[in-house]
């Protein structure tokens, strides 16, 4: 049954069948919010919805591929005909991909370009309208502290973040004179299923990205939090682990030591696949 309400907690996530994305819509659906689940996983999707209505609030599931342009404006045009309105757009749908620069295929640099970049751009484009009409929104895009501080072996994967975060900061300027807020989130690693549907020509990738991922001291629900109460304060950076803000702060002011400290490590990327492939041929 479709359900007007003139609640202004009103917010739309992508991606948020799992992972991050599911936290962020639990969040905000215990804070009193009322939450459009968007994602391509319709039985994980449906049950983000049916945890949420167990919470008292209003929640819809929408089929939404982000490579799809009429996929995000069915989910515009659902949002309106069931709330009216929106506060809250949450791009959060991505992929991870890794391989160095001569063995990645083009065809994995399109696929995480057109999901990680231009999956964020439809988003951004299609609710900035319907912020404009209204006189208020906010739009939170989820990057990387890839975006920010660039691994070797990773470059289609950091490329995408990167731009994220600088059409982030360019709708900042644009659209705060509509009362309209921009954040960036830039999480390190956490504890995530995004190497399921990592992309990489080598055979180890899985596991290596899965390793990193458990390395993390914080996971989805707190990341969650950090967002809900940066939000709440119309905060542009959200850096949730404190190790990589560091360093991030380490590149802006002693660059030369972050250039060291990240040559060296890809230097040691560099006698690791050697040392691999020392191995495969005996």
């Amino acid at each position: 049954m479709q359900k007007k309400t003139s609640e202004k907690k009103r917010i739309a996530i992508t991606g948020a069948a799992s992972g991050l994305g599911k936290a962020i819509a639990l969040h905000y659906a215990k804070a009193g919010w009322n939450v459009a689940v968007a994602d391509i996983q319709d039985n994980d999707g449906q049950q983000v919805v049916s945890q949420i209505k167990e919470l008292g609030r209003d929640s819809f599931f929408c089929h939404c591929d982000v490579t799809s342009d009429s996929d995000i404006i069915n989910l515009h045009d659902q949002v309106i005909d069931r709330w009216g309105g929106l506060e809250i757009i949450v791009n959060n749908a991505g992929v991870a991909t890794h391989g160095t620069m001569d063995s990645a295929p083009l065809a994995d640099w399109q696929w995480v370009i057109d999901i990680n970049l231009m999956g964020v751009v439809r988003g951004c484009k299609q609710f900035t309208s319907l912020f404009k009409q209204q006189g208020h929104g906010h739009i939170v895009n989820v990057a990387s502290m890839a975006g920010l501080l660039y691994t070797p072996e990773m470059g289609s994967y950091n490329a995408t973040k990167a731009a994220t975060v600088a059409l982030s900061e360019t709708l900042k300027f644009e659209l705060e004179p509509y009362n309209i807020h921009t954040s960036v989130v830039c999480p390190g690693f956490f504890q995530t299923n995004l190497a399921k549907s990592a992309r990489s020509p080598d055979a180890g990738a899985q596991e290596l990205i899965d390793r990193l991922l458990s390395t993390s001291k914080i996971d989805a629900d707190d990341i969650a939090e950090i967002i809900f109460t940066a939000v709440q304060k119309k905060q542009f950076w959200i850096l949730p682990h404190r190790t990589y803000k560091t360093l991030w702060l380490m590149k802006r002011y002693l660059p030369f030591l972050y250039q060291r400290t990240f040559g060296i490590m890809g230097q040691k990327t560099k006698h690791k696949r050697e040392k691999a492939a020392r191995g495969a041929s005996i």
